[in-house]
């Protein structure tokens, strides 16, 4: 099962906007490639165009905890 990819750089804008709704279907569709066996990827779009993955995570309550910190922001 592929990875479900989670770009933060459209994290920040969408906590910048605080466009909730955005933010509540990604960690949704998340949670559920999560429980259905897969991980996330969280990866950073740089300047020059290129990708660059920096964690994974595979378990529900990390992902709960990442979620919470982003909420936190807002």
């Amino acid at each position: 099962m592929e990875d479900f990819i989670i770009d933060v750089t459209l994290i920040e804008e969408w906590q910048t906007i605080r466009d909730i709704p955005a933010l509540d279907l990604l960690f949704e569709k998340a949670k559920r490639h999560i429980t259905g066996g897969g991980d996330v990827g969280l990866v950073r779009s740089r300047p020059d165009g290129s990708v660059a993955r920096f964690d994974t995570i595979s378990t529900a309550a990390d992902l709960a905890a990442y979620r919470d910190g982003v909420y936190k922001y807002l």
